[in-house]
């Protein structure tokens, strides 16, 4: 297992660092799981599906128990006075309501990045997951302000489109657009930009956030967050998590079934 302490960086990477710091918030790894239900035919209006989504949430965060995956982490920065590229390879287990273990299994590139960045990275993921910390950056209208519900067609029910706009700017959560499953009401892409920018030194940070259903649950697939910083060069962060496992899960309520254990392996990413 791993447990990081890291010491005082320096400028340039303490501009980096907040920036990352923000980009693995929307990834934080709390599972969405599917709930049985027929095909919604009638178009719901926004209050309706916030509804549906805020209740689903809570049934999915106590129905899994534990699941476990691995993470390919790839960072490249590109501008003054260098381009720069590294990589981690970190196991997780997840134990419900709030614990996760990291197994750094395989680095490489610069040091001082692993060290600094990549490793502060899964130290900022164990921070996010105290519970004050989970109430303050839960998808919800304490949070949030929800407007400008869409419905586009999509094959794999991934249609309903909401905006979200934080109601206090901070560095851990966004504004931009989810989508949302019409059928299991889980969010399964994110559009996003930090609320608050997390640096002056960085102009603009665009990230994109997807979901892929695993048996009964939706779990992060891939994370790609870019950021412009002022004076040149951009930075380019890749999450990409596969080889999931639900290793105990309960009953959901429209889907009433014991404890169960289940090995499901996500399509191999190239890297």
């Amino acid at each position: 297992m791993i447990f990081m302490t890291i010491g005082k960086p320096d400028s340039r990477l303490m501009i980096v660092s907040l920036l990352l710091l923000f980009l693995v918030c929307p990834a934080k790894g709390h599972a969405q799981s599917s709930i049985s239900q027929a095909i919604i035919e009638s178009r719901l209006n926004l209050s309706q599906v916030l509804d549906n989504l805020v209740e689903k949430n809570a049934e999915r965060a106590e129905a899994l128990q534990k699941y476990q995956g691995r993470r390919f982490y790839s960072l490249d920065y590109t501008g003054f006075p260098t381009s720069l590229h590294a990589e981690m390879v970190v196991d997780m287990i997840y134990d419900a309501p709030a614990t996760k273990q990291f197994k750094i299994v395989s680095q490489s590139g610069p040091q001082w990045i692993i060290d600094k960045i990549l490793k502060r990275l899964l130290e900022a993921e164990l921070e996010s997951m105290s519970e004050e910390n989970r109430a303050r950056v839960a998808l919800n209208p304490s949070n949030y302000d929800f407007s400008g519900l869409e419905q586009q067609e999509s094959a794999d029910h991934c249609s309903y489109v909401v905006a979200v706009e934080p109601k206090i700017p901070s560095k851990l959560l966004y504004r931009g657009r989810i989508w949302v499953d019409s059928k299991d009401f889980a969010v399964c892409r994110i559009e996003a930009e930090p609320s608050k920018n997390p640096s002056f030194w960085i102009k603009k940070t665009d990230i994109q956030h997807t979901y892929l259903k695993i048996g009964d649950f939706w779990l992060p697939s891939e994370n790609k967050s870019v950021s412009v910083i002022r004076g040149g060069g951009h930075a380019v962060l890749t999450i990409k998590y596969q080889n999931y496992e639900i290793l105990s899960a309960r009953g959901l309520k429209a889907n009433e079934t014991g404890s169960s254990s289940i090995t499901l392996a996500l399509p191999s990413h190239s890297n």
